[in-house]
């Protein structure tokens, strides 16, 4: 049964934001980093900690934390650097932990309810349970910042 539905897995990285449990899509996932200091930016959006140098690039660093407007441990120190791409554009997301990869069928993907005070929901594509666990898939073309009008 399962060779008949492999067209129907993917696979996603999750990862822990704010205690919560989040995953993207492993193919717009191009690495992890952890360590990075982030250099600020003046007139920046207030989820972008800035930017750090990857390999001679310039990538702005997105606090996913503060963009989903999750109230979050400062202390903690998110470490970790998920390197995301969503068409040409390159962020890196600033998470507490990566998690792991997971493979989930296209079945078990359930669409968010309606709840009119989420302000999470446009950034939320699908939900699926593993291990008695909610995940929420986020759709990065929502997460992401248009960087031509939204940050200079």
């Amino acid at each position: 049964m399962d060779k008949n539905t492999d067209a129907s897995v993917r696979e996603y990285l999750s990862f822990l934001v704010g205690g919560q449990d989040y995953c993207v899509d492993i193919m717009q996932v191009r690495e992890i980093r952890s360590g990075a200091k982030a250099t600020t930016l003046p007139h920046s959006p207030s989820y972008m900690r800035g930017v750090i140098n990857l390999r001679g690039t310039v990538l702005p660093i997105m606090d996913l934390a503060t963009r989903l407007d999750i109230a979050s441990d400062e202390a903690s120190g998110r470490s970790v650097i998920i390197v995301v791409a969503q068409g040409d554009q390159v962020v890196g997301l600033m998470v507490d932990a990566v998690s792991d990869i997971l493979a989930v069928r296209s079945a078990d993907l359930q669409p968010p309810p309606d709840l009119p005070a989420d302000n999470q929901r446009s950034f939320v594509s699908s939900l699926t349970i593993k291990n008695d666990i909610m995940i929420r898939v986020l759709d990065l073309s929502t997460v992401l910042p248009r960087f031509e009008s939204e940050v200079a």
